[in-house]
């Protein structure tokens, strides 16, 4: 306990060595300065996993703890992957399930094993997002689903939640409103939405040009909500965040154009924000688009052309998804109904 103020005061010090006055033991753990490693840093060689990594830090805005959970539970993969001769890109479906089963019988709680099984498949979409190939290998990861599997779809009353979930307080809020709004309003694809152009936007005819699959271009209209969501981000959004010129519309935080993982899990973190119990992608605001469109009365030639799809048996689908109007109309003109 000797001069315990002449060694607080000490230069020669370390700022992370504990005071003499602990007599040698481990600093209490509220005290511990020692910073956190980079969550960019990690053990593992693989390239992969570190371009993901800093891709997280750029662009998705998560919690310090969040984006070290993520390197962790990645890290840990790649462990048991590299001590069996392969990696991210070589591994089968089953053995990530041999990972996820040596993980529970190490103890591992449920939900652990879970949220590291979350982490791969977040890991998986970038990787396939990155040109790998991929989907097979996550599809198979998926948990089962019916055979015949109808789209997703929230009520009108959840997509206005899920659209109220951004923090106007957030300097990201009316990109993110713009966002939701938009691809409710037009069933835009995600890829179609970050290929947008400033030049597809016309605010002035409330429309937006839309470039599809086979380069095929469509027009799509906008409403009242998407036209005041999107005014408002390029007015007060957009010019903050763009660092230099960028004629794609929709930016990240970094001034670079969004990407379609940064645009999936934006729309997954809104969903879980405002409670909603469905795993929810930009794909389910499309479908929500076209369901919501074919309920009010809507044509289905009209909802093809507004989808961008070649073949109507492709938009037929969502007549079977408004159950509800279905049974409307069969208690109505049935004779039995």
């Amino acid at each position: 306990m000797a001069k315990p103020q002449t060694s607080r005061s000490s230069p020669s010090r370390s700022p992370d060595e504990p005071p003499p006055t602990w007599s040698g033991e481990a600093p209490p753990r509220t005290t511990r300065k020692k910073p956190k490693q980079p969550v960019t840093t990690t053990r593992s060689t693989q390239p992969t996993l570190r371009l993901f990594l800093m891709h997280l830090a750029a662009e998705r805005g998560l919690a310090e703890n969040t984006l070290h959970a993520y390197r962790r539970d990645l890290e840990d993969t790649d462990d048991f992957l590299t001590a069996r001769g392969l990696n991210f890109l070589s591994a089968s479906a089953d053995d990530y399930r041999a990972y996820l089963q040596d993980q529970s019988r190490h103890g591992q709680s449920t939900r652990t094993v879970a949220r590291r099984l979350a982490a791969l498949r977040v890991f998986l979409r970038f990787l396939i997002a990155e040109g790998h190939d991929r989907d097979g290998i996550l599809q198979q990861l998926e948990r089962p689903k019916p055979e015949s599997s109808l789209p997703k779809v929230l009520s009108r009353a959840m997509v206005n939640q899920l659209i109220a979930s951004p923090d106007p307080k957030s300097t990201l809020f009316w990109r993110d409103v713009a966002i939701l709004e938009l691809l409710y309003a037009s069933g835009l694809r995600a890829t179609e939405l970050c290929e947008l152009k400033l030049r597809d936007l016309n605010l002035q005819v409330n429309c937006v040009r839309v470039i599809g699959k086979g380069n095929k271009e469509r027009i799509v209209p906008l409403g009242k909500a998407a036209h005041d969501a999107l005014t408002s981000y390029l007015m007060e959004c957009r010019p903050k965040l763009q660092k230099s010129p960028r004629e794609e519309a929709f930016l990240s935080r970094t001034g670079k154009p969004l990407d379609r993982i940064a645009l999936w899990m934006l729309v997954e973190r809104y969903g879980r924000k405002s409670g909603l119990l469905k795993r929810i992608s930009p794909h389910t605001l499309r479908h929500c688009f076209a369901t919501h469109l074919i309920s009010g009365g809507a044509d289905l030639r009209v909802v093809q052309e507004l989808l961008g799809h070649s073949d109507i048996a492709t938009t037929q689908i969502y007549t079977h998804v408004d159950q509800d109007r279905l049974k409307s109309v069969h208690k109505k003109y049935h004779p039995r109904g």
